[in-house]
């Protein structure tokens, strides 16, 4: 290589680093800034995310601690003073809340205001609110047109506990006296792609009941607390398919 090119070499690495030199100067600034971003939105990501798990450490340590009062009044007391910070949360607090109420002196009917009380607020996501609404009818039915205004909305297509509600409409078709109406939506329910293995084989239990001739009636002297379907399929007397049952047996909850 001559002295030429060596000088030539020379001056074009030092124009390079010149160049360089020059380009950090005025946009080094920006690049410092985008690291420390990335460093910082990193570190307050990962703060974010140990808040949220102390909250919810913190939440499900008081409703464990509520729950292990000894006393209905008292879980139901220190249910009410957790604290829950959304509005999911403070559905799941109102539905132990409502089973608490309703196994108490309060009765189902309280416990069924608790929730529709909870599903009211304007943040709370649909899945709570329709399993709010749900438990509420199937704790302390609404009169026959509210239910059905209700169970209609929440047995919609792809509402989250449309299989169940529509269970809960044909038990409302049963009370109005409307057998047809019940067994098609039952065997609906039976055939439904969308339902549970149990809640398919619940259908299945009540048409082949229904056929047969038993009759819906209502066994308990005060609402219950905690119905599954809320009513009970008694096995008719041997008189004839109108006769009340003697011995009933509650459908299979399973």
């Amino acid at each position: 290589m001559s002295n030429s090119d060596s000088f030539i070499e020379e001056v074009t690495d030092e124009l390079r680093r010149d160049r360089l030199f020059a380009l950090m100067r005025k946009w080094g600034w920006l690049a410092a800034l985008i690291v420390a971003g990335l460093v910082g939105g990193a570190a307050w990501l990962e703060y974010s995310r140990a808040q949220d798990r102390a909250a919810a450490e913190a939440f499900g340590d008081a409703v464990i601690t509520a729950l292990d009062q000894a006393d209905p009044q008292a879980r139901v007391a220190a249910l009410d003073a957790v604290v829950a910070d959304t509005a999911g949360a403070r559905v799941i607090v109102a539905l132990l809340a409502a089973g608490e109420v309703a196994q108490g002196g309060e009765g189902a009917e309280a416990a069924a205001a608790r929730l529709r009380s909870a599903a009211e607020a304007a943040d709370v996501p649909r899945q709570y609110r329709d399993l709010a609404l749900l438990r509420a009818e199937m704790l302390a039915p609404s009169d026959a047109d509210t239910a059905q205004l209700i169970l209609g909305r929440l047995a919609e297509p792809g509402a989250p506990y449309a299989g169940l509600a529509e269970e809960q409409l044909a038990l409302l078709d049963l009370r109005r006296g409307d057998l047809d109406a019940a067994l098609d939506r039952l065997r609906a329910l039976e055939r439904s792609a969308a339902a549970t293995p149990g809640l398919q084989q619940r259908a299945s239990q009540l048409i082949v009941a229904l056929e047969a001739g038993s009759r819906l009636t209502d066994t308990a002297p005060e609402p219950v607390a905690t119905p599954g379907p809320d009513q009970l399929l008694a096995p008719a007397a041997d008189e004839g398919p109108d006769a009340e049952a003697a011995n009933p047996a509650p459908a299979d909850n399973n």
